[in-house]
């Protein structure tokens, strides 16, 4: 038996989003071309040619639907029903990092595996049609659901519960031989794969990062993978316990025996990487925050990293900037749809960012990253999938 939602509790959404989406319960509308689907900002533009691929990031992975609890008055207990003040929906997984690439203005690819059910449809509508991510690697699979997580938000922390299944075909056969691109990212999993390898060797860039392992084995086969990676970017925890080291800059020398650049990310207390074509260290601090919900934080990390390095950016500014991006999401509610866009980061500058005289110097890079002109601004996620107008 259930009880009565408590007044006010009922329906309010996780983000702030427009008047026209709020009334559809979806983001923003569908656009037509790959200007708008970047939101008006490309920081690549200066390089593309005749002759640049199609796509400048190549993602694989699972997409979850992420339903978010937030506004918990305690965490849940057993025999006990409560009621959250805010729910938002959006996809999940490797959807963090593709949207967060495709905010940032990266023309951007995924391949995965999508559900033919309801789920499945709203998260491939809201990659496709409102985040600008090209679909065209992923497959719709009869007889597989979406795998589903449900977070719930309490205290600037989450708690998960997910479900779901492998993916139905290995992503070697999914992906087959990629489509050129300057980058691909992925996270390195138990077994080996081809298309990683068969991308670098036609020139593109790969960036990885790494899950938590389950069994707490920390396999060092994990590590031999690193063979075929440009950047690595484990957190703390991840890169200790596969280093079996204790402490970060510990693990950070030991992955640098691995791999050309080494981030590890300490959470709020910000990042630490080396670069061993350069022969630098760098460590930056965490950007103080109103935290809310950290789903996601280190994807959008990863996708802010990887667009600074594509870009050609000192090893600090891409730290400086995938730490603040990273900051910025977990303003917001809802892993992927959390991931900030160019007007975000410009709002950040002018309140905030200028307005402090160490930060100032600190991000002043960002200034001349920053779109010229008025940019759109991203959406948050919606308490429902499939809500619709009233008639």
């Amino acid at each position: 038996m259930t009880s009565s939602p408590p007044p006010g509790a009922a329906d309010q959404q996780a983000g702030e989003t427009t008047a026209s989406a709020a009334a559809e319960g979806v983001g923003r509308p569908a656009l037509d071309d790959a200007g708008d689907r970047s939101l008006g900002h490309d920081p690549l533009g200066a390089s593309r040619g005749v002759r640049s691929p199609a796509h400048d990031v190549l993602c694989a992975g699972q997409v979850f639907l992420d339903i978010i609890f937030t506004g918990l008055p305690s965490p849940p207990a057993l025999g006990r029903e409560i009621w959250a003040e805010g729910m938002g929906s959006c996809p999940g997984g490797v959807a963090n990092v593709a949207v967060a690439l495709s905010r940032l203005g990266l023309r951007t690819a995924l391949a995965a595996p999508f559900g033919a059910d309801a789920y499945g449809d709203f998260c491939w509508q809201i990659l496709e049609e409102e985040e600008g991510v090209d679909l065209s690697p992923s497959r719709r699979f009869r007889g597989w659901h979406s795998p589903v997580t449900i977070s719930m938000a309490y205290e600037r922390d989450r708690a998960l519960v997910t479900h779901g299944h492998p993916s139905p075909i290995p992503y070697d056969e999914l992906i087959g031989t990629p489509a050129p691109c300057r980058a691909v990212v992925r996270s390195l999993r138990d077994q080996p794969e081809v298309w990683p390898t068969l991308a670098r060797q036609d020139g593109a860039l790969v960036l990885a990062d790494v899950g938590w392992d389950p069994s707490e084995n920390w396999s060092a086969a994990t590590l031999q993978q690193l063979e075929e990676v440009d950047v690595f970017l484990p957190n703390a925890a991840e890169a200790m316990a596969y280093t079996r080291t204790d402490n970060p800059d510990r693990a950070l020398s030991a992955l640098a025996e691995h791999v050309q650049i080494a981030v590890v990310t300490l959470g709020s207390d910000g990042a630490i990487a080396t670069d061993q074509t350069t022969g630098e260290t760098v460590r930056v601090p965490g950007l103080a925050t109103d935290a809310l919900d950290p789903t996601g934080a280190g994807d959008v990390f990863v996708a802010a990293f990887a667009t600074g390095t594509l870009a050609g950016w000192p090893l600090e500014y891409r730290l400086r900037f995938a730490g603040l991006c990273a900051g910025l999401s977990v303003r917001h509610f809802g892993g992927s749809l959390s991931a900030p866009g160019w007007a975000d980061i410009a709002t950040w500058w002018s309140e905030t960012g200028a307005a402090d005289p160490q930060l100032g110097k600190a991000y002043g890079f960002v200034t001349d990253l920053l779109p010229a002109g008025a940019v759109k601004p991203v959406v948050r996620a919606p308490a429902t999938i499939g809500l619709r107008p009233d008639r």
